[in-house]
């Protein structure tokens, strides 16, 4: 294997220095772990022959990407949540990439419109239920959090998490914000206990008794089922699809984009456009119990024993810039107060 990888702490990001420019190779910052590119850049890399160079971190990347200006020796960036995307945007840090494959394999929704990013995987923000408490069918939609029937009954981490934002967001696009802002009024009304935790704490919570009913995205729940230690906490909850039967259940991303520097850009454009081929596809994906953002592409294994998904077809670029508008209500309800 030729993928250089250089693992780095929250701020320091002390990785190796990056070539600005060579023959043959394309640089990437990373905000995803190394073990979900590591088989993508491997197959990406005995395909073309172009070698990947990689830097993780948890943060800080846009700010490293500015600091360096002209001179950074990043390619592409790649990321998760719609709204860390965007960030990259607003700050100018990447730019337009025009390609008929990425178009054609990256449905509009999941793509800016001018080509400053584009989704490789989808995942689901789902509800999850007590098999015992909850009856199957009793919860289907995201407005029925609101039902006071749920009342301390509901686990979340905080609202001001770009996940929940990326939510709230979405419902501020179907409703508005006056009927948004009630419903998560409501949805704090029902709470069980102060927002806290990440994702499979909720899903704790349910199998502790703590609460009844929780939000998560999909490939948590997936990776506590192949995670021998959490498979018995995450059998004792039942997986919803929200609004399947109406508009569709809301997704966000994990996506790429070129910098405004990228030294190899042509490389850079091949590695993009092989991220969102049926191969590439399917090898991401599975590597985080996600969906291929590529519609041709179907879920395989653990995913696709859930059954199908019906996406929500809003744009995500609709979403980010409803994002603070959704920040704003979080507030105004006191949604992490007591």
């Amino acid at each position: 294997m030729r993928m250089k990888l250089a693992a780095t702490a929250a701020m320091a990001l002390a990785a190796m220095p990056l070539s600005a420019s060579a023959e043959g190779e394309v640089n990437i910052y990373s905000y995803r772990q190394p073990y979900l590119l590591e088989p993508l850049l491997n197959a990406f890399e005995k395909e073309t022959g172009i070698e990947t160079n990689v830097v993780f971190a948890k943060q800080g990347l846009a700010e490293r990407l500015e600091r360096e200006g002209r001179n950074s020796p990043a390619d592409v960036v790649m990321t998760v949540d719609i709204s860390r995307i965007n960030e990259l945007v607003e700050r100018d840090l990447v730019q337009g990439v025009d390609s008929e494959v990425l178009n054609s394999n990256i449905p509009e929704n999941l793509r800016h419109p001018e080509g400053k990013w584009f989704a490789l995987t989808t995942r689901g923000r789902l509800i999850f239920t007590s098999k015992e408490r909850v009856k199957e069918g009793e919860i289907t939609t995201y407005e029925g959090l609101a039902d006071d029937k749920w009342n301390d009954r509901i686990c979340t981490r905080s609202g001001k998490h770009p996940y929940n934002i990326a939510l709230f967001s979405s419902m501020i696009a179907h409703h508005g914000e006056e009927w948004t802002e009630q419903w998560l009024q409501d949805v704090k009304d029902n709470l069980a206990r102060k927002p806290q935790g990440g994702d499979r704490d909720q899903i704790k919570a349910i199998a502790e008794g703590v609460c009844d009913i929780s939000i998560g995205n999909s490939y948590y729940y997936g990776n506590m089922l192949q995670d021998e230690n959490q498979r018995p906490i995450a059998e004792q909850v039942r997986l919803v699809f929200p609004n399947a039967d109406g508009r569709g259940t809301h997704v966000n991303i994990s996506g790429i984009s070129m910098t405004q520097s990228a030294p190899n850009r042509e490389n850079a454009v091949k590695l993009m456009e092989f991220l969102s081929s049926p191969e590439a596809q399917r090898i991401y994906a599975e590597a985080n119990t996600e969906y291929p953002a590529n519609p041709e592409v179907k879920p395989t294994g653990l995913v696709a024993e859930w059954g199908e998904i019906n996406p929500d077809d809003l744009s995500l670029q609709t979403i980010a810039e409803n994002r603070e508008a959704a920040v704003k209500l979080v507030d105004r309800v006191n949604y992490d107060g007591e």
